[in-house]
Parts: C-alpha cells; sequence; structure tokens
C-alpha cells in the first residue's frame, strides 16, 4: 500500500503521518511531514507535495470520485459508494497546517455520516494510523 499511496499521493508514505479522525458532525483527514530526520528540504518537499495533494482530495470527493482511495487501497473501500451517492449532503474544505493540511469533512445526514465513518476507520486500519476511531469532540 505504501508505495501505490507514494505514487498516487505523490509523497513519501513513511515520511508522512496521516491521522483519520471522526466527530459528531463528520471527520477529518489529516497529513504531515515528519520531521525527525529529514532535512528542511526534504521536510518542505514533503509538505509542500501533501499541500497539493489534499486540495485536490477535498475537491474529488466533493464531486464524489472516490477513485484515488481504490487505487491505493483496491476496488471496495468502505464508504465509499455510499459517499459517492450523498456527495451533495457531505462538504469537503482543506486547510493549511504548519506541516502539511487538513480535510475537515461536516455532514448533517446520519446516512453520510455513517458511510464517512466506515470509510475513515478503514482509512485508520489499513495506514495503521493508531487513531482510536472513536467519536470525538472537534
Amino acid at each position: 500500500m505504501n508505495s501505490r499511496g507514494a505514487q498516487v499521493m505523490g509523497f513519501d508514505q513513511d515520511k508522512t503521518t496521516h491521522h483519520f479522525l471522526l466527530f459528531a458532525d463528520g471527520g477529518a483527514i489529516d497529513i504531515s511531514a515528519n520531521d525527525k530526520n529529514d532535512g528542511p528540504e526534504e521536510l518542505r518537499a514533503n509538505r509542500d507535495a501533501i499541500r497539493g495533494h489534499l486540495p485536490h482530495i477535498a475537491k474529488m470527493f466533493g464531486d464524489g470520485d472516490f477513485s484515488n482511495p481504490m487505487l491505493i487501497h483496491g476496488p471496495n473501500v468502505p464508504g465509499t459508494k455510499e459517499l459517492a451517492a450523498l456527495k451533495t449532503k457531505v462538504t469537503y474544505v482543506y486547510m493549511e497546517t504548519d506541516r502539511g493540511g487538513r480535510v475537515n469533512i461536516t455532514t448533517t445526514d446520519p446516512d453520510a455520516l455513517a458511510a464517512l465513518h466506515k470509510f475513515l476507520r478503514f482509512q485508520i486500519s489499513d495506514h495503521k494510523t493508531g487513531d482510536s476511531g472513536k467519536i470525538e469532540k472537534r
């Protein structure tokens, strides 16, 4: 998955940290460049690649296009079919962070929320992020 992820996302999966967060009104995808052993140029390159990738993801997901997760994880990514069908009920907003970016995802639709949480929990498991998968306060 890491090599497919690097190819699709444009940055080294081992030099970045993914977090998938669940909230009562949606969730978030947060990716940041690691700074432990990276020099400033490598850190900047990964940060900029994240900042190039996440706005694109926010747009694609908002359009109901979940082809990128399928290229990385395979054709059966939980929740994507429902999220695509309910695309008008979900909002994806990109924001820049210090070392990368975040896509904040919100919905008031219970079916879209259930699908989103299913999608985010799958991401937590497949990326092995260590995130709890529990619904937290935003």
